[in-house]
């Protein structure tokens, strides 16, 4: 079985209950201003449509590469020059219903160069319920 190259990229999948309605909850994830308020420190919308996300002081930005209004929303990351990247990082979030439970679902799904699964797991842990604090549920 052969290892992982340094830095490769993982899909790091997860799902995560809300307990709110897609309604509410879309505008933290499709939004610069619901994004800052629990995703990164700060989101600006550049003039070029483009969002630069903010954390640890350093500017990452991104696109909307697909949009479902209500219901899943993908950024795909840039270079510093807002270019397109081969094999780019992308962060994907998808709103899911069940019938059985009649339950919302946040469905995460980061492909990126993380290092370590756990630690990955542990931020976004950390994150929804940053988010979940924001929503209510």
């Amino acid at each position: 079985m052969a290892l992982p190259a340094a830095n490769a990229k993982r899909r790091f999948e997860m799902e995560y209950p809300i307990n709110a309605s897609p309604k509410l909850l879309f505008p933290y994830l499709a939004s610069a201003s619901g994004l800052s308020q629990w995703f990164c420190d700060d989101v600006r919308l550049d003039p070029d449509h483009r969002l630069n996300m903010v954390w640890d002081k350093q500017n990452h930005y991104a696109e909307i590469a697909v949009q479902r209004p209500g219901r899943s929303i993908r950024y795909v990351f840039l270079d510093e020059r807002k270019q397109p990247i081969l094999d780019a990082n992308y962060l994907d979030f998808s709103l899911e219903y069940s019938k059985i439970t009649d339950s919302i679902f946040l469905r995460v799904t980061d492909y990126s160069d993380h290092d370590s699964e756990q630690e990955q797991l542990e931020l976004w842990d950390s994150l929804m319920d940053k988010l979940r604090e924001q929503v209510g549920g």
